[in-house]
C-alpha cells in the first residue's frame, strides 16, 4: 500500500534552513549544520558520493538515513528544492541536482511555470512540472510509484502544504541540537498533529532526536 512520508530536519528552535539561491551554496549556510550528522553517516556518503570505503557512522542517524532511501516510488518537490528560481527563463536548465540526481524515479516539481517539458535524467529520475492541485498531483505519483511509497522531499513549504491538508502517512523530522534564530518555520498552523498520529522519538549518538509521526 503506497503511503505518503516526509523526511524534514529542523534545530531546537523549530526552524529548517531558508534557501539561498547562491549556485555554490543553494540550500543556504545553515543546511550543513543542521544536516551534518545525516551528511556523516554511511549511507549519506554512499547513496550521495559514490563512497564504497565504509567511511561513516552506522549508529541511529545511519540508519534513519537508510529508511530514507527505502521503499520510495516517486517524488515530489517545490520549485525551490529543483531550483528553478536559480535560472528560471532559461530552457535548459535541468536543475542544481547534477547529471546523477540521487532519486531514481518519477519527481513531480510544484511550480506555478508549469507547463514545462520533462526532463529525463540518467540513473532513471524523470522530473515532471506540475501547478495543479496537490491532491491531483499526489495521484498521479501514486500511480507512478505502482505500490511503493510517494515522498515529499521538500522544501518545507511544500511539505508543510501536504501535512496542513491531510494527506501524510508518516513524518520524520531529525532535530539537530543547534538553535538557528532564523529560517522557516517547521511548526506552525500544525497544531494537534499528535493527535491523528502516533508519535515515537529516538536520541542519536550525534544529539540528533529523531521524531516520527505515523498515521
Amino acid at each position: 500500500m503506497t503511503r505518503v512520508r516526509i523526511d524534514l530536519f529542523a534545530s531546537l528552535d523549530g526552524y529548517t534552513a531558508a534557501p539561498d539561491p547562491a549556485a555554490d551554496n543553494p540550500m543556504g549556510e545553515d543546511w550543513a549544520p543542521l544536516t551534518a550528522a545525516y551528511a556523516a553517516t554511511r549511507t549519506f556518503r554512499q547513496r550521495l558520493f559514490g563512497d564504497t570505503s565504509g567511511a561513516g557512522t552506522t549508529g541511529i542517524d545511519d540508519s534513519y538515513a537508510a529508511a530514507f532511501f527505502t521503499g520510495i516510488g516517486a517524488e515530489i518537490m517545490g520549485a525551490a528544492m529543483f531550483g528553478l528560481h536559480a535560472n528560471p527563463d532559461d530552457p535548459d536548465w535541468k536543475g542544481w541536482w547534477g547529471d546523477l540526481p540521487p532519486f531514481g524515479c518519477s519527481v513531480y516539481v510544484l511550480t506555478h511555470s508549469a507547463p514545462r517539458p520533462s526532463i529525463a535524467m540518467d540513473g532513471g529520475t524523470t522530473f515532471h512540472f506540475r501547478s495543479g492541485p496537490i491532491e491531483e498531483v499526489l495521484a498521479e505519483a501514486s500511480t507512478a510509484a505502482d505500490g511503493l511509497d510517494v515522498r515529499v522531499g521538500g522544501g518545507v513549504r511544500a511539505a508543510r502544504e501536504f501535512l496542513r491538508a491531510g494527506l501524510v502517512d508518516e513524518l520524520h523530522v531529525g532535530i539537530a541540537p543547534i538553535v538557528l534564530g532564523r529560517g522557516n518555520r517547521v511548526w506552525d498552523d500544525l497544531r494537534g498533529l499528535e493527535h491523528t498520529h502516533a508519535v515515537t522519538t529516538e536520541v542519536a549518538e550525534s544529539g540528533t532526536i529523531h521524531v516520527t509521526f505515523t498515521r
